[in-house]
């Protein structure tokens, strides 16, 4: 579940995106101009914003540009349109924007941009400064001196030199298998342990591979 702020001044697409996000498990802060988007940027701390182009006071290449120079840029933007030009989609990308979406936005393009945007920093955040519990310390291996490779003691190697998307997998279902494990199998208790609705750890388990009825035996 992430914290994702949606900018835009259309009202029929705010309400469009946020119904989409909540379904997905996320939690949503709307603003419908640069002046609100401030505010709730500095507020919410979002894992990831949605930010229009087009916009009647600031628009969001500016806002971006903003951001930016200020040091604020410090989560996934997507940026979205109608009518921008290639050319704009390329400058946003340069100033930090992580992608472009063209409205009218498919519901399949939204989901695998935001499930990309949040995988960007997931897995460097989660070696940097969490451990799967106090008793899993973070070292680097020293197999062959490569550097690459990370180890969870007591759970698993993971090697970082593989793409993200395969390596925050793995990373993530050592971490639902280990929580699983911890609470018997228990998925109301690793919901509210994880911070996810039950029908969402349900399809995330589902999706990395998670041998639930293994969970509840070693428990």
């Amino acid at each position: 579940m992430a914290n994702i702020l949606v900018v835009d001044d259309e009202l029929g697409i705010r309400d469009l995106l946020s119904e989409i996000l909540f379904d997905e498990g996320h939690q949503v802060e709307l603003a419908e101009n640069a002046a609100m988007a401030r505010e709730a940027r500095q507020r919410m701390r979002p894992d990831l914003v949605l930010l229009d182009i087009w916009m009647p006071d600031t628009d969001g290449v500016s806002l971006l540009k903003e951001w930016a120079a200020s040091g604020l840029l410090n989560m996934p933007v997507i940026m979205m349109s109608g009518h921008a030009t290639i050319d704009t989609a390329v400058d946003a990308v340069k100033i930090g924007a992580q992608a472009f979406l063209e409205k009218p936005i498919t519901l399949q393009k939204l989901l695998t941009a935001v499930e990309q945007g949040l995988a960007r920093d997931q897995v460097k955040q989660a070696l940097h400064t969490a451990t799967l519990s106090q008793a899993l310390a973070l070292t680097t291996s020293a197999v062959s001196g490569d550097s690459s490779i990370v180890t969870l003691e007591g759970a698993q190697t993971f090697d970082l030199d593989r793409p993200l998307r395969e390596a925050r997998d793995a990373f993530e279902k050592a971490y639902f298998e280990f929580h699983l494990a911890h609470e018997s199998g228990s998925m109301t208790k690793v919901a509210e342990k994880t911070g996810l609705e039950r029908t969402h750890l349900y399809r995330k388990l589902k999706q990395l591979g998670v041998d639930l009825s293994r969970s509840k035996r070693v428990g």
